[in-house]
């Protein structure tokens, strides 16, 4: 049957239909009658609801027509695979069977019959030479088992089966059950399983039992009446007679270790200890503590042999004297068990903070805007960059040196991007900031030669100008007088649902007004394109002498008609096309050579997102994810190769134990081993010849350490041990030609192994370049804040090795760190105050405020926020500060600390490099390179560091850069260009990486 809330689907009764010609609807697959309308779309919206499921597969998320199809076609195909001959010896034994759980009833009735076989079921019969026969079971014969008089086993049950033989005709075998078998595929768990649920039932109360289904009872005639202690009276009757017994059970109370006196008890009354036996029981008891801990018991053994124990009578009288004390009983409450221990890692905030270190993350460096650079450069823009743009500079550096292949452009620092972006001169355009907006504009729109200038992204339809005829229209309609229309009252009606009415009412003449005003203008950007539309120019790649700068005007304007993106794309053309200005191409150069650079990193962000949407970053992605597939097929028959050279190393090593010489054999290291003894000792030698040898250092009188001397001594016997071992072996023969050669094997083993080991540290870095789709976050801290070294995936970490600027050798140098999204922020910092007083209670303190005292002055709030480490004793200092028992910080620092070597080393290049390029522009030797083109002089001046990349790639590729059109003439065969037939391999014969050279995408 259909499932819903894993209980049976009821069907509703049929109604009594008193006029036969009345019209009714009816549910064909369930048999349903309705006499009205309305029941029956409920009743069909209730079965079309995906929450049912088919009883036998156990698929949810079904309707009610697909579960009962589903239930049909599973319970032909099971009625017609199960065995027959196993259907009815089966449903017996289920029918009012008490096993709770499928399960277990699946596993107790295969376990039965496994090894169980009934007339006409096809068997394979086991001969003793171990080949198999077809046969059928004719008939069977069971034998119970024999006892002794004891009661042991005497022979275990067994059955003898009369079996015909298929394969060997008019022959008849008499086996018993270890010598005939079933075929695998008849006679399953999952077959068994189908087939219960198919033909049983079970209903919802504890103790049900399982009952076969009433058709297929009676088709084998199976007993379906129930016995009564299994009913469900039965049970619930047994349940109230165990609870009523339980209540009626006898609390008695244990008395002391003092007997009270026995008395006969009246009769026809029960003997029931009152609150002043109790009282009195209690105090006797405590008293008899009390002498015990004073060693003053009651009874005393005298000294005379043969005096009694009991005491006089004045000593009786003394007793009577003595007042009793009053005795108090507390009763003290059980103490609670103590908490199970804690198992780490759990929730970071759970840990309770340190009261007596109280360590602070190393304080955050945060992107200033004159760091690098010179405060009164007229070159520059000197606007603040705000903290939202530094995450949208991060992301559209990341965006152009991950697809720099794509975007055919040279990789460049996150230094020289920064500057680039603020660089504005009149006299000198910098290549970096032309180059990158010129490439990605390409992707967006292929060029007139190509699939004829087809538009590569999705774009909104051009924001509609109000005509002249709209106006009029509008200013007629202002003259009308206008009848709002009353809220309508449908039903009883309150105050909140008139002021809700009102709230409407208003709302729709707000909209109402706001549609008839006319738009105000804010910008010229649409009569920059009356003729020459920006996706014109941009399929001819007009992009000099401001062309560029025009396309990006028109991509931003009609990009303005998406609501999401209308803010930013009119603060952008505020100033590009400004109201006071002629739209003019000259107009739009010169405004954006002075665009604050916020408003830069917003318009080419929103390029970059735009092109990710392109064919050509998809199918670089699958081409990465292709090449990660070979990477890792690769690695995987160098493991190979590398496990099978360790297993023959291991049994080189066993053969030299045995051919190794017996009299030389001593507790000195293995022949293999002595360069590495010998490398050891070597520092060993030179410092002790430095302590010892040198009388003058010698001489001066030094501090030295307790036990100074006693080491130097220890050094020099250990010198002088060593020096006997190596004489003492050089004494020693070789040993056979045969243990020369296995050590020659072994060294050569160890040379191979090593080789394997490199190539898979190779392909690790393949795959590690390769792995484009998403740039990996290190981890998350205690606060949330998120850390990124954006050179751990998807680039070289020195950038590309043949971009222009490859001497740099790095390619952002900096551990980021970003601050909590506003779901983490609610939900673990500033919580709600219920969570907040519980929280204060346990720690004494709130998460804000621990967040306070942790981080110190430079914490982030949002994710909005980011700072960076640039120090490699910061990120020491971060790996001590993280509590490897928080969830999220135990996986943060083993990140950090496997990536560590490789974040320190680029911090320190970064900082020589930077240091390097300040020395060269301070210094007046070098002369400045100068290239003129037709319109601006590119310079390498050696003060800006962003004029010192250029793009070869560009170069090398097309013959021309981004900024200028595609000749059409054959152009010269450059130094740096390549046949396009032939591909840089390495030594393997394998196409070199980003590491050696290029992908060939």
């Amino acid at each position: 049957m259909v499932l819903f809330k894993r209980k049976p689907v009821q069907y509703l009764p049929r109604p009594v239909i008193e006029d036969d010609s009345s019209e009714v609807w009816v549910i064909p697959e369930t048999n349903e009658v309705f006499t009205q309308y309305e029941p029956y779309l409920q009743r069909m919206d209730f079965y079309k609801q995906r929450r049912f499921i088919c009883e036998i597969t156990g698929h949810s998320g079904l309707t009610f027509f697909e579960a009962l199809r589903s239930e049909m076609e599973e319970s032909r195909e099971v009625n017609s695979t199960f065995p027959d001959a196993l259907k009815e010896p089966i449903l017996r034994r289920i029918q009012f069977s008490t096993v709770s759980r499928v399960d277990n009833l699946v596993d107790e009735i295969y376990e039965e019959f496994k090894q169980d076989f009934y007339p006409g079921e096809p068997v394979l019969i086991l001969l003793d030479d171990n080949t198999r026969l077809h046969g059928m079971i004719r008939d069977k014969a069971n034998f119970a088992e024999q006892l002794h008089p004891d009661g042991t086993v005497k022979s275990p049950a067994y059955a003898t089966y009369l079996v015909k033989v298929l394969d060997r005709p008019n022959e008849e075998a008499l086996l018993d059950q270890e010598h005939i078998t079933r075929d695998r595929k008849t006679f399953t768990k999952q077959m068994l399983r189908a087939f219960i649920k198919n033909n049983v039932t079970r209903e919802s109360w504890s103790g049900a039992p399982w009952l076969v289904k009433p058709s297929i009872a009676e088709e084998y005639r199976i007993p379906t009446e129930v016995p009564k202690h299994l009913q469900y009276g039965a049970k619930v009757a047994e349940k109230k007679a165990m609870k009523k017994a339980d209540q009626e059970g006898f609390f008695g109370f244990f008395a002391s270790q003092q007997l009270p006196e026995l008395k006969p008890a009246v009769k026809g009354q029960k003997t029931k200890p009152s609150p002043q036996d109790l009282a009195r029981s209690k105090e006797a008891q405590f008293l008899e503590y009390q002498r015990s801990l004073n060693g003053n018991p009651t009874f005393v053994v005298s000294n005379k042999p043969n005096g009694s124990s009991r005491p006089s009578k004045s000593q009786e009288g003394e007793k009577k004297l003595q007042p009793s004390p009053a005795v108090v009983i507390k009763n003290e409450p059980p103490r609670p068990p103590s908490p199970p221990p804690i198992k780490y890692p759990i929730e970071d905030l759970d840990i309770a903070p340190e009261r007596e270190k109280k360590k602070q993350r190393p304080p955050l460096e945060f992107l200033k805007i004159n760091e690098t650079d010179e405060t009164n450069d007229e070159d520059l823009l000197h606007d603040k960059i705000d903290m939202k743009s530094v995450g949208l500079l991060l992301e559209t550096w990341n965006t152009l040196n991950v697809y720099c292949e794509v975007f055919q452009l040279d990789s460049f620092t996150f230094d020289d991007f920064i500057q680039a972006m603020r660089f504005a001169s009149d006299e000198v355009d910098c290549g970096l900031f032309v180059e990158v907006h010129c490439a990605v504009l390409k992707k967006l729109v292929k060029s007139e030669k190509d699939d004829n200038g087809a538009v590569q992204i999705s774009l909104p339809d051009l924001p509609e100008e109000d005509s002249e005829d709209s106006d009029e229209e509008g200013e007629e309609e202002e003259d009308e007088e206008v009848i709002e229309p009353e809220p309508v009252v449908t039903r009883m009606t309150t105050r909140s649902s008139l002021a809700k009415a009102e709230a409407e009412n208003l709302k729709a003449q707000a909209n109402r007004s706001r549609s008839n005003s006319p738009e105000v203008k804010i910008h010229r950007a649409a009569e920059m394109f009356e003729g020459y539309g920006w996706i014109d120019r941009l399929r001819k790649r007009d992009f000099r002498n401001g062309g560029w700068e025009l396309v990006i005007v028109g991509l931003l304007h009609q990009l303005s008609a998406r609501p999401r993106m209308e803010k930013v794309c009119n603060d952008i053309l505020k100033h590009l096309a400004p109201l006071e200005e002629e739209p003019t191409q000259e107009t739009v150069q010169r405004q954006y050579a002075t665009l604050n650079v916020n408003l830069r990193a917003q318009a080419l962000q929103i390029l970059c997102m735009l092109s990710l949407e392109t064919k050509a970053i998809r199918n670089y992605l699958e081409e990465c994810s292709n090449q990660m597939t070979e990477f890792r097929k690769e690695k995987i028959e160098y493991q190979k190769a590398r496990k099978a050279a360790l297993e023959e190393l291991r049994r080189l090593h066993q053969e030299r134990k045995a051919l190794q010489p017996e009299p030389e054999k001593s507790p000195s290291p293995a022949p293999e081993l002595d360069a590495l003894e010998d490398s050891k000792m070597t520092g060993v030698d030179g410092e002790s010849d430095h302590v010892v040898d040198s009388d003058e250092e010698a001489a001066t009188p030094q501090r030295s350490l307790r036990g100074g001397l006693d080491r130097v001594l220890e050094r020099k016997r250990k010198q002088e041990e060593e020096q006997k071992r190596k004489e003492q072996l050089a004494k020693q023969p070789k040993g056979t030609k045969q243990y020369q050669r296995v050590l020659k094997k072994i060294d050569d083993q160890k040379a191979n192994i090593a080789k394997l080991e490199e190539k898979i540290d190779v392909v690790d870095n393949d795959l590690r370049e390769a792995d484009c789709p998403r740039t990996r976050c290190l981890g998350k801290d205690r606060f949330c804040n998120r850390y990124w070294w954006f050179e751990r995936n998807a680039m070289p970490y020195g950038g590309m090795p043949n971009s222009s600027t490859a001497e740099a050798q790095f390619a952002n140098g900096r551990l980021w760190v970003q601050g909590p999204d506003e779901m983490e922020r609610v939900g673990f910092i500033d919580v709600p105050e219920d969570q907040k007083k519980q929280y204060q209670k346990e720690f004494h303190t709130t998460p804000a405020e621990r967040k306070k005292a942790e981080e110190g002055p430079t914490r982030l709030s949002s994710a909005e926020e980011w700072g960076y480490y640039d120090e490699p004793e910061a990120v020491d200092q971060l790996i001590d500060w993280l509590d490897s028992r928080g969830n999220r910080e135990l996986r943060l620092r083993k990140e950090l600390v496997q990536q560590r070597d490789h974040i320190v080393k680029y911090m320190k290049l970064r900082a020589e490099y930077l240091a390097e390029t300040a020395e060269r522009a301070d210094s007046e030797d070098l002369p400045a390179k100068r290239m003129t083109t037709r319109n601006k002089t590119y310079v390498d001046d050696h003060k800006h560091r962003c004029l010192s990349w250029h793009n070869t790639t560009a170069l090398s590729e097309n013959g021309h850069l981004h900024v200028d059109a595609s000749r059409s003439t054959k152009r010269a065969k450059r130094n740096t260009d390549e046949p396009k037939d032939l591909k840089a391999i390495n030594r393997q014969g394998k196409p070199l990486t980003r590491q050696g050279s290029r992908y060939n995408f």
